[in-house]
């Protein structure tokens, strides 16, 4: 699946239901500080914090949309120029994926674009395993992308596989389970009867990978928002507001 190719077919199909591929509809796009993004967590190890990604948010129409990347600057523009957009690299893949958020949100087709704050992701991470402990039974997880207040919940219950692009990360062991880098990608999705991955695969371009390994799979946070309303994939983000 093209899946970039069949978003912007999706966008473009809303700009002409909706009116909105005219040069006056603009899209502002921006990355915002930590603080603005995810308040004052108690923990300090998000990615965020360390300065390994920012989140940039879209604003159309009152609406806001955001995304995770490690590629990030400011961005405006028109609802045809997102359609039209070159999707090589993970800056304008972040601009695309928040704008669309955004555009989804205003338009009432998305809920949940905008990250949560302060304490929430620890409460994600702890509904998140009573989610998984409802609705499967035993399985072992690939998670793809290390958000660590939601493996500190897993682990506690689960067999769980950790793969993360962050060379930090690569090579720990975080409560008795190495973190492997994305190398090894392929090797943990055949091992899994559950993935669990970051929406932020939509914006480094390897969420191809996990679709392509036919694993029932949840996609967790705020950057995959728009795209999973679209495209019929299944996302967790149970405090983005």
């Amino acid at each position: 699946m093209d899946i970039y190719g069949q978003l912007k077919k999706e966008l473009g199909q809303l700009a002409d239901h909706y009116g909105l591929a005219g040069d006056a509809i603009e899209v502002k796009v921006k990355p915002l500080s930590p603080r603005e993004a995810i308040g004052k967590p108690e923990e300090q190890d998000y990615p965020i914090i360390k300065g390994r990604e920012r989140l940039m948010e879209a604003a159309f129409r009152g609406a806001a949309g955001q995304a995770f990347t490690d590629k990030f600057g400011n961005w405006q523009g028109t609802v045809r120029d997102l359609i039209h957009m070159d999707l090589s690299d993970n800056l304008r893949r972040a601009v695309f994926v928040a704008s669309l958020n955004a555009i989804l949100r205003g338009l009432g087709l998305a809920e949940g674009t905008v990250h949560c704050k302060d304490g929430d992701p620890r409460r994600c991470g702890q509904q998140c395993a009573q989610k998984l402990q409802r609705e499967h039974d035993s399985p072992t997880i690939t998670m793809i992308g290390y958000q660590p207040r939601i493996f500190a919940s897993l682990r506690k219950q689960f067999m769980v596989h950790v793969v993360d692009m962050d060379p930090d990360n690569i090579g720990r062991v975080v409560g008795g389970t190495k973190i492997v880098g994305p190398r090894q990608t392929d090797k943990y999705l055949r091992k899994a009867d559950l993935i669990l991955a970051t929406g932020s695969t939509l914006v480094n371009n390897t969420i191809g990978d996990i679709l392509r390994a036919g694993k029932p799979t949840i996609f967790y946070g705020v950057t995959i928002a728009g795209a999973a309303r679209l495209l019929g994939l299944n996302r967790y983000c149970p405090l983005a507001m």
